[in-house]
């Protein structure tokens, strides 16, 4: 029995995976992974952008922006006006007919410089949310990979235990193992399957928020094309990224807090033309048919009613002059708009400066981490459970002791789990604190 249980341990662990020489069998976390046509981390980025719909959202404000910029370009429109008078009970009349046209002095060049800054600013801000979702696929597709990791290496393992049970069981039959080998086995089998459906749905969560991100239904087929230690291979691989504090101010968030000033000051402008003098120009025309009930003599020396049609031009122009009010109100928010601005600049600038050095140090550890790992830690892992086994083989250690280091075998391989999710974390919070800029 001792001899059977060694083996099988050996078996599992003579291959770099924990359970490589393992007949290969149909597996749930197969489903997820497509060399082939699945979806790769650079695809879902782009797909996100493409269609992800808070982000069309967003977008579309920038055609709001654009639209308020062709508005603030537009000149007054002239008024017209008509008046009719009419003499009750009597022949008189007049019409009158009046353009009047504001010149909209002082006020045009102003309004469009707050518009043409407002576009520029909600196109960094655009930008800005293209910068977060970037991070958020990153981030969804990790957790994916990492779930898919986790659920391989239970499933592996679950089979192997399986295959393990019916061996001792048969032997336990037989009378040549005692039966609590085979109980024990098959707690751990349970334990185990139970492990395998947790994971599973944890696996299955995280392709759902990863769709919820790229802009697609729940039910839409979505798998992946590469495992998560391929991505991190591909990211040590990349050249390391060099002093960044110079891409702070190239940032999307700092650069939308910068143009929020910009517009603060254009709007100060705006306003303080807005409170200066205008003028507006008018002309009007007035035809007046009018007479008296007399009658006197005409050119002909004839007798005719008194009655004359005048016609009547005017022109002028109408100034607005700036005593009392003069805009000291909407100033005085305006500037205190500048102000708040110019701190939420700042503080955008200290928050990627702090971001960008916390994420450089995280992501130096965490490829420290890998290291440790990728360097020997998985490696002595397998030699200790080959030990352990070949222990129980002898008659020093018991069944109890083979189990413990195969569970804490398993721990070491979620650790690095861990460990590669962290690092990829690590390197997309790195990316997020550059904003794209290197």
């Amino acid at each position: 029995m001792r001899l059977v249980l060694s083996v099988f341990i050996a078996t599992t662990i003579a291959q770099p995976s924990v359970l490589a020489q393992v007949p290969k069998q149909a597996s749930t976390a197969e489903r997820y992974v497509d060399p082939i046509n699945g979806l790769s981390l650079e695809d879902a980025i782009t797909r996100a952008l493409a269609q992800e719909p808070s982000l069309c959202s967003a977008r579309s404000q920038i055609d709001v922006a654009q639209s308020m910029r062709q508005q603030a370009g537009l000149r007054p429109n002239p008024t017209a006006s008509f008046e009719q008078r009419q003499e009750p009970a009597g022949n008189d009349n007049q019409t009158t007919v009046g353009v009047e046209w504001p010149l909209d002095l002082f006020r045009r060049g102003r309004r469009v410089a707050v518009a043409e800054r407002e576009v520029t600013a909600v196109q960094l801000g655009v930008a800005e949310r293209e910068r977060v979702l970037r991070s958020q696929v990153r981030m969804r597709y990790g957790e994916v990979l990492a779930a898919i990791r986790d659920l391989t290496i239970l499933e592996e393992l679950v089979a192997t235990t399986r295959r393990q049970h019916e061996l001792l069981r048969s032997r336990v039959e037989e009378g040549a193992t005692p039966p609590l080998e085979r109980n024990l086995l098959d707690v751990e089998l349970r334990r185990l399957e139970a492990d395998r459906l947790l994971e599973t749905g944890r696996t299955e969560a995280a392709l759902f928020e990863l769709k919820r991100v790229l802009g697609i239904t729940a039910g839409a087929a979505l798998s992946v094309r590469e495992p998560l230690e391929a991505v991190i291979q591909r990211q040590t691989e990349q050249a390391r990224i060099g002093d960044a504090s110079s891409v702070i101010d190239k940032r999307a968030d700092v650069r939308e807090a910068a143009a929020r000033v910009e517009v603060a000051d254009a709007r100060i402008e705006q306003v303080r033309a807005a409170g200066r003098f205008d003028v507006s120009l008018f002309a009007n025309y007035m035809r007046m048919d009018a007479g008296f009930p007399q009658t006197a003599f005409a050119s002909d020396g004839g007798l005719e009613r008194i009655r004359g049609l005048f016609h009547y031009w005017s022109a002028g122009a109408m100034v607005s002059v700036p005593v009392l009010n003069r805009n000291q109100g909407e100033i005085a928010a305006a500037r205190s708009e500048r102000a708040g601005a110019a701190a939420a600049y700042e503080a955008a600038r200290l928050s990627a400066d702090a971001e960008l050095a916390a994420a450089r140090a995280r992501d130096d550890r965490a490829r420290q981490a890998v290291d440790v790992y990728t360097s020997g830690a998985q490696t002595l892992a397998r030699q200790n459970l080959t030990v352990v086994s070949q222990s129980y083989d002898l008659g020093r250690v018991t069944v109890f002791d083979v189990l413990a280091e195969q569970r804490r075998y398993l721990d070491v391989e979620r650790a690095y789990t861990e460990t590669l999710k962290a690092a990829y974390e690590a390197r997309t919070a790195l990316e997020r604190a550059l904003g794209g800029v290197r």
